[in-house]
């Protein structure tokens, strides 16, 4: 039986995809539920997992392709079509006989097992393959992670559905994927091994003519003018990739420069030092994530009548009431630290009921006013910026903040965070005094019309009942939409914030 591995099924919102990696190569074993490959939209990476066991065949998009909603990836060939398959005849010939066997292995291998992408939800419209884990010819098991699929906001991990050995790979690393799209195939490993056998009992001559290299790996051989004879190819039955390729030229470049000097007198093994101060320059394409925040950033400062009011908040209160119950805070909540962010969050919940205007949004010529705080936390990743979101922060407790935003925090990093965790938010709270900042002007997250920038704390002097004083200062930044927020009220909203942080018992008391 076939399987088919699909695109995810995007969303209205999502057009496509793009094929970040394959974690499984045609030909490799794979499990139901495995990661197969990742597929990367504009909002999140999402995993595409094998729906059966067996043999990933047939990958119909390479890495860094772009998929469709639903489209076809690959397919798997299932356990039970291998086993009626071993259970055939297989004809012996002699090597110079015409090979007619290998017609029965590309007729098992039309049933492999399909590797799609991830469904991806309505705000993703593709993805992007980042990471292929295994290439055509490795075994794998069921749920075994095969590729990585990355989008705007998150990394997708894809798994195999089924034990096998890596089939066609139909996506490359880079290649856009879309919803549901087919990105490579599983084979079942002992339908695999017995139509390769028979393949080579029939026709040796072509292992001994020609080595089997994949045509990437052919043309880099040709460019650096390595003999594939003298390449060890990690494929199944010594099928020869273009990472070895590339290992072989690493190793040949190591073994040139630790020769004797008589052996590098020949020209050809010279390799030539890099001149003093050379100026190297490195292009990379964007990653679908850093797309995507370029493309809403400057979206937010070209369709938005943006502006920015500052204030300065004496932290001593909150530093004060941290350090006195942190300890006691950690043993109540078990092991939940008490942070700065909790206090802020309950801090801009509370201002939010006083300014409903700064908690809307607008929605083409209509103003939406939320009766809810849904409170977004920016969280700085390898791959960029992300944006979680408290949801209710209204009916958040401070500990319930803290272990949120540090579960937000370490997912974000891992690329665990589903994207219906990082859409929707009436608010949001970025802090750059993580990092040093001083002073910024943070940009609006659309469609929200206003955003709290937080920043480092230094001690300045200041002036407190007519004494000079050293106090433990931050400045804070709200940008705002002037079509929507009028200076007054963004004035008056940041000073309520300032207003409670520096008597932190009226957080806790909702005065």
């Amino acid at each position: 039986m076939v399987n088919d591995i699909k695109a995810p099924t995007f969303p209205e919102s999502v057009q496509d995809g793009v094929i970040a990696i394959w974690h499984k190569r045609p030909g490799d074993a794979v499990s139901r539920d495995e990661l197969l490959v990742e597929v990367e939209t504009d909002k999140v990476v999402l995993e595409v997992v094998a729906p059966a066991d067996g043999i990933l065949s047939n990958l119909l998009k390479n890495e860094g392709d772009t998929v469709l909603s639903n489209e076809l990836l690959a397919t798997i060939i299932d356990n039970e079509s291998i086993d009626t398959a071993d259970t055939a005849p297989v004809p012996v010939t002699e090597p110079v006989i015409e090979p007619t066997p290998v017609v029965e292995n590309d007729t098992t291998l039309n049933t492999a097992t399909e590797i799609k992408a991830p469904t991806f939800p309505e705000s993703v419209q593709d993805g992007t393959i980042a990471s292929w884990h295994k290439t055509t010819g490795n075994p794998v098991v069921r749920d075994e992670l095969i590729v990585e699929i990355e989008t705007d906001k998150v990394v997708l991990e894809v798994v195999s559905p089924t034990d096998g050995t890596m089939g066609e790979i139909v996506k490359a690393e880079g290649d856009t994927v879309l919803s549901g799209e087919i990105i490579a195939f599983v084979n079942d490993t002992t339908t695999n091994a017995s139509a390769t056998e028979s393949a080579e009992q029939v026709a040796p001559v072509e292992s001994l003519g020609d080595a089997v290299a994949s045509p990437s790996a052919r043309k880099l051989a040709a460019e650096k003018g390595i003999d594939l004879a003298t390449v060890a190819g990690t494929g199944r039955h010594g099928l020869i990739y273009k990472e070895d390729v590339q290992r072989t030229c690493s190793q040949t470049s190591s073994a040139v420069t630790s020769v004797t000097p008589t052996v590098s007198k020949s020209p050809t093994a010279v390799v030539p030092a890099a001149p003093e101060g050379e100026r190297i320059e490195k292009r990379v394409p964007m990653t679908r994530l850093r797309k995507r925040i370029a493309e809403r950033l400057l979206e937010a400062t070209s369709t938005t009548a943006m502006l920015t009011t500052f204030n300065e908040v004496d932290m001593g209160p909150v530093m004060e009431l941290r350090k006195k119950y942190k300890d006691q805070f950690e043993k109540t909540h078990d092991g939940t630290r008490l942070g700065f962010m909790g206090f802020f969050v309950k801090a801009v919940v509370e201002a939010l009921k006083r300014f409903p205007a700064i908690n809307a949004s607008i929605d083409g010529d209509d103003v939406v006013y939320h009766g809810y705080q849904d409170i977004g936390v920016a969280v700085s990743t390898e791959k960029g910026l992300v944006v979680p979101v408290l949801r209710n922060g209204e009916n958040m407790s401070l500990a319930t903040v803290e272990a949120t935003i540090r579960d937000f925090g370490s997912r974000a990093r891992e690329g665990k965070l589903g994207i219906d965790e990082m859409t929707g938010g009436t608010f949001t709270i970025t802090n750059g005094g993580v990092f040093g900042s001083l002073l910024s002007t943070p940009i609006l997250n659309l469609p929200q019309t206003a955003i709290l920038g937080m920043h480092k704390i230094q001690e300045r002097p200041m002036a407190v009942n007519g004494q000079v004083e050293i106090r433990p200062m931050m400045y804070l930044a709200l940008s705002y939409d002037h079509r929507m927020i009028d200076g007054k009220e963004a004035v008056q909203f940041l000073v309520a914030i300032k207003d409670l942080l520096e008597d932190p018992a009226r957080i806790l008391l909702e005065l």
